[in-house]
């Protein structure tokens, strides 16, 4: 068994810990079973998942068990944790459309496999969905002093705004999450819960509840919110969220994202992210700070990253994208990906037949796409070498644009210069 706790406590993983040497003596006594819970408010999972998605592998690999919670029954309410609002409710179709979709996208950190401390995937809508109002009063609520449940920072917070409130049903959130820490040590020995520390107040709820109910000794740890140096969290973009699923946010910008991050946060996003060394780690500070211009932290990131959420398809997609934007030649691409590398770039759309013979003048082509203002600046860019198709210099001023030239289905790419880039979309008639 390694030193988890170490290496967490390096990578600046633990915010919170109900007793730190009892738990550092518990996890290096042998293989131990942990798990952190997810609640399916989307379709898909979100850089801010990543953390303890990541935290669940690495005490797998560590040797011990992790159990990914999904709350199929807490996602019909809603954590108020950390919210100013209630949330809205979700139906019972799409969050069982949420749950199967978050499954999918564990099994990219965690071997549901492995002989010896294969990963559990619960549910606890299994367990909760069979309560009776009158039975979980008696046995679960009666083990809740109101007056602990109100100094939960996470209560107190929307109790005392002047513009909100608490509803009972977020009020009894606490309950249920508290009592998937009862379910889970009793069927499967699992003494540690781990979360975002936000999570805070409803973990010590679960471990309090558990002495109550049961007379044993559980423990909580959490983690750090994945934030910016400005306090911010990370994971946001102008156009929304960066998600897990390729369809909402493909390989190429979530690969982008970590590409951009700022120096100031990139050591941390190293730290907390990926499987790289101390030492490895360390040299990449090292080399940021003597060449920051590089990038190498970022692209260090950015690869291990796509290569975890999206595998080597989507890294290898990932960095030919990238490389086009930097003026490697277009070739088997679809029209989606094209227009994901150059989402902001100006575009004109002409009827495909313009481009049977004997074609389409590309002088008149970078003019119409305004590349150029007239023909003449169009002639003498060619002339010069500045004109480009689809990232491939154009020899002559007598240039065609044809079917040929197609990028993808409908699109071809000119460029003039280093970086000016449009868009020719094909259409129907």
């Amino acid at each position: 068994m390694s030193d988890i706790v170490a290496d967490l406590t390096w990578r600046g993983l633990i915010h919170q810990c109900t007793d730190l040497p009892a738990v550092t003596d518990w996890l290096n006594g042998g293989s131990r079973t942990v798990y952190i819970g997810f609640d399916p408010t989307a379709g898909s999972m979100h850089v801010g998942n990543l953390v303890q998605l990541v935290v669940l592998r690495r005490f797998q690999q560590a040797g011990h068990r992790p159990i990914a919670l999904v709350g199929g029954a807490t996602g019909m309410i809603g954590d108020p944790s950390g919210k100013s609002a209630e949330r809205n409710l979700l139906t019972p179709q799409a969050l069982e459309a949420n749950v199967a979709s978050m499954q999918e996208q564990m099994s990219c950190f965690l071997d549901f496999e492995s002989a010896d401390n294969a990963a559990l995937l619960v549910n606890n809508l299994d367990w909760i969905g069979d309560w009776t109002y009158l039975a979980f009063l008696r046995d679960v609520g009666k083990n809740f002093p109101v007056n602990v449940m109100l100094g939960k920072e996470s209560v107190k917070n929307r109790l005392d705004r002047v513009d909100g409130g608490l509803s009972y049903t977020e009020f009894s959130y606490m309950l249920l999450q508290a009592y998937d820490f009862v379910h889970l040590q009793e069927h499967h020995d699992c003494r540690l819960q781990f979360g975002g520390s936000d999570q805070w107040g409803n973990i010590t709820a679960g471990i309090d509840l558990a002495r109550r109910m049961q007379g044993v000794q559980v423990f909580g740890m959490t983690c750090p919110l994945l934030t910016k140096a400005d306090g911010s969290k990370m994971g946001k973009t102008e156009a929304g969220a960066i998600w897990l699923s390729p369809q909402q946010t493909s390989p190429y910008k979530f690969y982008q994202y970590w590409m951009n991050v700022a120096d100031e946060d990139a050591g941390n996003c190293l730290r907390m992210l990926t499987e790289l060394s101390h030492e490895e780690i360390e040299q990449l500070d090292a080399a940021r700070q003597q060449e920051p211009h590089a990038r190498a932290s970022q692209r260090s990131l950015a690869e291990h990253l796509t290569l975890l959420v999206h595998g080597e398809e989507g890294l290898q997609g990932a960095v030919r994208a990238t490389e086009i934007l930097f003026g490697a030649e277009i070739e088997e691409l679809d029209d989606d990906q094209l227009f994901d590398i150059f989402a902001d770039v100006p575009s004109r759309e002409i009827d495909q037949q313009r481009l049977a013979a004997p074609g389409l003048a590309l002088i008149d082509a970078l003019v119409e796409v305004e590349l150029c203002n007239s023909k003449g600046e169009a002639r003498r860019t060619i002339e010069q070498g500045g004109a480009y198709i689809n990232n491939r210099r154009v020899e002559t001023v007598e240039q065609q644009l044809t079917r040929d030239d197609l990028a993808s289905q409908s699109v071809i790419v000119l460029r003039r210069g280093k970086k000016k880039y449009a868009l020719l979309r094909c259409t129907d008639s």
